[in-house]
Formats: structure tokens, sequence, C-alpha cells
């Protein structure tokens, strides 16, 4: 915790957002305290930095998806003499809403470990965890709830 203002500021100059900066340092720490590999005095640092340097680059991977599926939706890209394509007919909120439908269309567990999934970032690892489930039957539920959302999606949005 004497360090905690020292990973923020590493992260904040990398983000650019100290509110950001500060649920990262908090996943950080959360992470560390998590670990089961053999900490001592000297290899913290490196272990903090690296988990820090990580989750950096894994926000910005994370961003530039977003970033360049808001500029499809919302701009849309212009192919074939001007028309636009399938992607910018519809609006962000409408695609969210199709989305949202296709979900309600999952089995219960499907839709659970999809959302905690898409919407809370959280790996396979995590989810079975966090729902008392086998590792194994929340890689396959999610799995199959991509594949069918995948599919839903791409009937919703043809043209």
């Amino acid at each position: 915790m004497a360090h905690i203002d020292e990973v923020r500021g590493f992260i904040s100059c990398r983000i650019g957002c100290d509110d950001t900066a500060k649920d990262v340092a908090q996943t950080v720490f959360e992470r560390l305290l998590k670990s089961q590999k053999m900490i001592s005095e000297i290899t913290l640092p490196a272990l903090v930095y690296t988990i820090a340097r990580n989750l950096v680059n894994d926000y910005w991977r994370h961003r530039r998806a977003v970033d360049e599926y808001e500029h499809v939706i919302g701009y849309g890209i212009c192919e074939n003499g001007g028309e636009p394509s399938p992607e910018s007919v519809y609006s962000i909120s409408e695609t969210i809403e199709i989305l949202e439908q296709g979900i309600a269309h999952l089995s219960e567990r499907q839709r659970t470990v999809y959302k905690l999934s898409i919407y809370k970032g959280m790996k396979v690892q995590e989810i079975s965890q966090t729902l008392n489930l086998n590792y194994k039957s929340v890689e396959n539920s999610l799995g199959l709830a991509r594949k069918f959302i995948r599919s839903y999606m791409q009937a919703r949005l043809a043209v």
C-alpha cells in the first residue's frame, strides 16, 4: 500500500486518465494478492510493474477494438461508389439492442457466462471461480454463446 501512488502514477502517465489508472492499479494489487507465485522483496517490484504493464497493454488493446468498432458503426465505411457498408446502416443503439435480443435467446448459464465475459471482461478461469463451475463447462458455455451471438448478429445485420 505504500507504493500504490507510485504504481498509479506509472499507469496514469501511460493511460492518461486518473480514474482509469486508479481502477487498473487496484486490479494490479488484486492480482498480486491472488498470485500463487513465490514473492520476495527482490521480485515484488518487477512483478508489480509487469502486471501493471500487461494491464495497460490490455487497456489499449481493448480501446483500439472499441474505437475501430465505433468508427465502423458510427461513421460507416463507404465502399463501391459511396454505398454505405451494412454495418453502418444501424446506429450504435440499434446494434446494442440487437445484441441484447441475441443474449436473451441464450440459456441462463450461457447468458450469465457471456455477460461476465463481455461486460465485466472476466476470463474463463475467473468466471469458473466466481460461479463455482467447472472450467471446461464455462469454456464450453462461452464458446457456444459466442458462436450463437456471432451468427445471430450476422443474420440480423445482413442487408
